[in-house]
């Protein structure tokens, strides 16, 4: 089998979400891949300079590298280990995860070039970004969806739907936290027993700027911080609804998470989502930053259970597409 080098944010053990350089590559090592990922750093700089240094030091042990690669600063750890790639002649592919990649092609098109012309493949996980780095001109580029393992997700099956809100994501500006707070308290005008559950580590700060915005409204939200995934999937059957707030998007493993286990999903409709989530049949989705429109979604599902149990079985049926046993033999024919 292949030896694989893989880059990308290693930080779980540092109390962030797992990402799929953590994720991904334990699938690739479950099918016989030899796989050395990279980096685990905590500080921003020293994460750089180590995955440039394995760059260098893997080349003669590996067949690929792969490099998770994102929209804001880590896509220049993404330029850093292509280039590097480039100059050893180490073949490299890019697996396109951020949602504002498209922004990130327009404001840097050389560095994007360089990248993205240059790698075996460019995989792009949701139809979103294949269509959006077309346009642009790159046309090796590959659809490989982000994958679950489905035996891990219980679908719950609801007779009806509470509101029970569940919101699940990093802390970060660019997925708009406080618009989950300002949905809860409208809400709260028609249910007073509306709650809502946040789940997810601080990325810049919007942790605490959340909480404290929650708290001036005089509302009660639980503020897990991060869980492992197997905790949050276990919590989840207390809620009946999830939420997704961002301003960006590509194809958030949570929400797939949260189609599998029967939780109707109810989001913006920016980026990638509605590549993956289709209105009214296995979601429902509402404009960017509409609180509104997001509490009249979830009014929706509470006095329409019939109507949210089928959006919830639909979601289950379409993410079961994304199974690794479907997706590894996309991935296969990658890798030869």
């Amino acid at each position: 089998m292949k030896k694989i080098l893989y880059i990308g944010n290693k930080l779980n053990k540092h109390g962030y979400s797992e990402t799929s350089v953590e994720t991904l590559g334990k699938l690739f090592s479950k099918e016989g891949y030899t796989v050395y990922s990279f980096s685990d750093k905590k500080n921003l700089f020293f994460r750089f300079i180590e995955m440039g240094y394995k760059v260098i030091l893997y080349k003669k042990k590996s067949d690929y590298l792969i490099i998770d690669t994102y929209s804001t600063l880590s896509f220049y750890y993404a330029f850093l280990c292509s280039q590097l790639a480039r100059v050893l002649q180490f073949k490299y592919i890019p697996i396109l995860r951020g949602g504002d990649l498209p922004a990130r092609l327009k404001k840097n098109p050389k560095l994007c070039k360089l990248i993205f012309i240059n790698s075996v493949v460019n995989i792009a996980p949701s139809n979103y970004l294949l269509e959006k780095f077309k346009d642009k001109g790159y046309f090796n580029v590959a659809y490989i969806p982000n994958v679950l393992e489905i035996k891990n997700y219980l679908f719950k099956e609801r007779k009806s739907f509470r509101p029970k809100l569940l919101w699940v994501r990093s802390f970060a500006s660019i997925y708009n936290p406080k618009m989950a707070v300002d949905v809860l308290f409208q809400l709260k005008k028609k249910y007073p027993d509306a709650v809502l559950c946040m789940i997810g580590p601080d990325k810049d700060g919007s942790l605490l700027q959340t909480r404290k915005y929650a708290e001036s409204l005089n509302l009660e939200v639980e503020f897990t911080g991060g869980m492992s995934k197997k905790d949050w999937i276990s919590k989840a059957k207390e809620y009946d609804i999830f939420i997704n707030t961002t301003h960006f998007d590509n194809t958030p493993v949570s929400v797939m998470e949260a189609m599998a286990l029967g939780l109707p999903v109810v989001s913006t409709k920016v980026g990638g989502i509605p590549y993956l989530l289709e209105d009214q049949l296995d979601a429902l989705l509402v404009s960017d930053g509409n609180v509104e429109q997001m509490v009249q979604a979830i009014e929706y599902c509470v006095e329409n259970s019939i109507k949210a149990q089928k959006i919830a079985l639909n979601a289950r049926k379409k993410v079961e597409k994304f199974d690794w046993n479907v997706v590894k033999e996309q991935w296969k024919s990658i890798l030869t």
